[in-house]
């Protein structure tokens, strides 16, 4: 068990980081075309496209580790008024309702990757490029959320566990 754990917390970091990298490159693609158009340069047809796909892989790769770290957005303002054991159970529905929502999401992906590939649609913009490319980070970011949702739930960690000023410094 213990090298699962590892393993899921590998592909989890390895995730963020890969987030990381492609908002960096979508940074440096748009600054690289703005200087393209302020210098008189014909700019790549590529960059617009490519930077809509780097926004979608970034927040796909990116939301099961703010998820781990708490660096998502979350409203606490009626729990934190209530005495602990209400909103201990308050947590655990809401854990519940989210890995339900997660695992519809997750499953309605998967769906739409599948036909995707057997399609064979293109995505015709600036480039032609296989529409599942757009679905390949979803399902995976939607599962790993429903991990992490259900290590609340188990109670490994606890979303509401953090003072509010600790978590606005992430």
């Amino acid at each position: 068990m213990s090298g699962l754990v590892k393993l899921y917390n590998y592909v989890l970091f390895g995730m963020a980081y890969c987030s990381g990298v492609t908002i960096f490159m979508a940074v440096c693609l748009i600054v690289m075309d703005v200087g393209m158009r302020i210098t008189g340069l014909d700019p790549f047809v590529f960059v617009l496209t490519t930077v809509e796909y780097i926004l979608l892989y970034f927040t796909m790769l990116a939301a099961p580790w703010l998820l781990r770290i708490k660096g998502h957005v979350f409203i606490d303002a009626v729990t934190q008024f209530m005495p602990p054991t209400v909103k201990k159970v308050i947590a655990k529905l809401v854990y519940s309702a989210c890995i339900i929502a997660c695992s519809i999401y997750c499953w309605q992906l998967i769906i739409l990757l599948v036909e995707a590939i057997q399609s064979g649609e293109l995505d015709m913009r600036s480039y032609e490029i296989p529409i599942w490319i757009l679905f390949v980070p979803m399902p995976l970011c939607f599962f790993m959320c429903i991990i992490e949702f259900f290590r609340y739930l188990i109670g490994i960690d606890d979303m509401y566990s953090t003072a509010v000023e600790e978590r606005e410094s992430v």
